[in-house]
């Protein structure tokens, strides 16, 4: 007994319809074409097992190509063809099949996509007249040998044959594989399918029973199946079509009859065409309903997406005409500003913060000329009276009523962003003061002091401002220090710089250095004399007493004073500052002052700190 596990009861069902499906159209292919040579007018076979191995995984196809050439092979030999012709010719549809089958499967792997349809249809027309022109030379061939036909003849007959059945029959069984019990028995259409080819076969039995040239006929109906029911309605239809037409045209019967000095040849041409208008016409039609309902099931879709994503986002989604009417509000706004949907449609402006109103109307306006989203930042009014920070995206779509365009934005609360953003922003700015301030006296620091420095030498030498700058000692500090300590040592530093910040005007910088050491810089001092001026004042404001817990302490300073009205640097300038300091340290509680008379050696510029 065999180990191999049994094939399961599907698999083998499938093989045997499949089998059944191309055996009997093979043998009723060779029958109506009723002579040894003689060629089918519409070969199906090759159409039925292309679309059989398209609705099945690659590694599936040696089996069902196999029990394929099995079938037919055997109905050729059942209608007394030979064994050299139905061998290779059994063969050669093999090949047709791999090379339309193989193709397709290469180009476009899941021929389910709708979204490929419009390409699938484009590579399956290209493998198939390259598949059928090369099994058609290679068949004519054969048979041209064999009963000495025109091989031009027997090529013609059988490109268009395996042409039309291809069409046919690899999209009939496409079609019946993806739509399955559903072709006929969707809700809905149901009866309307049946009754539609139902009417076409009456109009084909009709047309085909006659001797009137009407054929035409078919094609109102046909082109109506394709337009209700896609490609069901161009499969099934074209079929009926194809069935009717050979029966009645092998057996002497049709409008092809009717044309004189035709033979069997001529008439299988004819009916060809015949069945190939009716696909030109009909299967660009069911691409055409098939894309729609893919656009159309993609629009519903997309709208229904959004709605639940405008319904249930936590951010407010606003549709509004370009005049500001609000046409749409999403139910987030009562959650974030209390107001319903219904309170916030028309037009509200009064809603939005007094201070960003101009703004958001620029905003507005921005959107509406360029068309590209822009992002903003503004207040807008509670229900119950407090403002709410908004951070909305606005962007224009496609107007409702068809033309022109609506403005859409989401706005999300950003209330608790925006105020930890302004206290990050003051913290910033306190620390930018702490990093420029000294902490103990108030007065601008070191750093602070370099910069301003800086800027004052630069717009000296570019533009000649006259510039002073004073250092200024307490006298004999650290003896007050050692007495009464440094408690009210640091007292003393607080007074003396406030008293210094009262003496010099705001455009001047006081700054302390460390330890007693304070500076003054003064732009704009005309002669040296203005800076005499200033120091004077210093020297007699100084010159007070401060209490400390009840303790009188004698407060005097001593001043060096450096002025320029030539292009220094930083290091030159101190310089000649700290030079008349030590000078004025000489005698005490009095000032000095010496000017910077030439330039420094070297570049100037590059000088500066």
């Amino acid at each position: 007994m065999s180990d191999a596990p049994a094939m399961p009861k599907r698999a083998w069902t499938d093989y045997a319809l499949m089998a059944l499906l191309i055996g009997t159209s093979a043998w009723a292919s060779l029958t109506l074409s009723r002579g040894p040579g003689e060629l089918a007018a519409v070969w199906i076979g090759n159409g039925i097992l292309v679309g059989w191995l398209l609705s099945r995984a690659t590694a599936q196809w040696p089996g069902y190509v196999a029990l394929a050439f099995a079938v037919e092979f055997a109905a050729r030999l059942a209608t007394a063809e030979t064994i050299a012709q139905a061998a290779p010719i059994s063969a050669t549809n093999v090949v047709e099949v791999l090379m339309v089958a193989g193709g397709v499967r290469r180009f476009v792997p899941n021929v389910g996509d709708p979204k490929r349809w419009i390409s699938l249809g484009g590579i399956a027309t290209a493998t198939t007249l390259i598949a059928c022109a090369t099994s058609g030379l290679i068949a004519a061939s054969i048979i041209a040998t064999l009963h000495s036909t025109s091989f031009v003849i027997d090529f013609v007959t059988w490109f268009a044959a395996h042409v039309v059945g291809m069409v046919i029959f690899a999209t009939s069984t496409l079609v019946v594989h993806r739509e399955g019990k559903g072709l006929i028995a969707a809700p809905g259409r149901r009866w309307s399918f049946v009754l539609t080819m139902l009417l076409l076969a009456v109009i084909s039995l009709a047309i085909f029973l006659s001797r009137y040239p009407i054929l035409f006929m078919a094609y109102p109906v046909l082109l109506l199946g394709a337009f209700r029911h896609r490609f069901a309605g161009v499969a099934v239809g074209v079929i009926l079509l194809t069935l009717i037409g050979s029966a009645a045209t092998a057996l002497g019967y049709g409008p092809l009859w009717l044309v004189d000095g035709f033979g069997t040849a001529g008439r299988v041409a004819l009916l060809q065409l015949y069945i190939a208008g009716g696909c030109l016409m009909t299967i660009p039609v069911a691409l055409a309903m098939a894309e729609r309902k893919r656009l159309v099931a993609g629009l519903r879709e997309s709208e229904h997406r959004y709605r639940l994503l405008a319904d249930y986002s936590h951010d407010v989604i606003v549709r509004m005409r370009v005049d500001g009417e609000r046409i749409y509000v999403s139910p987030s706004a009562q959650d974030i500003l209390g107001w319903t949907p219904a309170e916030m449609l028309g037009t509200r402006t009064s809603l939005i913060h007094p201070d960003d109103l101009q703004r958001q109307t620029e905003i507005i306006a921005e959107v509406i000329a360029s068309h590209e989203p822009v992002t903003s930042t503004y207040r807008v009014r509670h229900k119950e009276g407090h403002y709410v920070w908004i951070e909305a995206v606005t962007r224009t779509i496609p107007s409702t009523a068809g033309e022109g365009f609506d403005l859409i934005y989401a706005g999300r609360d950003v209330t608790r962003r925006v105020i930890a953003e302004q206290a990050l922003e003051a913290n910033r700015l306190e620390l930018r003061r702490l990093a420029l301030v000294d902490t103990l006296t108030g007065l601008a620091n070191r750093r602070q002091f370099d910069e301003r420095l800086a800027l004052a030498l630069a717009r000296l030498q570019r533009h000649g401002t006259p510039t002073s700058l004073m250092f200024l000692d307490i006298d004999h500090f650290k003896r007050i220090n050692d007495t009464y300590g440094h408690a009210a040592g640091d007292e003393i530093l607080r007074v003396f710089a406030h008293r210094l910040l009262n003496c010099v005007r705001n455009s001047d910088l006081a700054a302390r250095l460390g330890g007693d050491e304070f500076v003054v810089l003064i732009e704009d001092a005309a002669v040296p004399e203005a800076a005499e001026a200033v120091a004077r004042k210093l020297i007699a404001t100084m010159n007070q007493d401060v209490v400390i817990d009840g303790t009188t302490i004698r407060v005097t300073t001593s001043i060096g004073i450096a002025y320029s009205h030539v292009a220094t640097d930083a290091a030159t300038f101190m310089s000649v500052a700290d030079a008349a300091l030590y000078h004025a340290k000489r005698e005490r509680n009095t000032f000095h002052i010496e000017s910077v008379t030439a330039p420094p050696p070297g570049n100037v510029e590059g000088g500066i700190a």
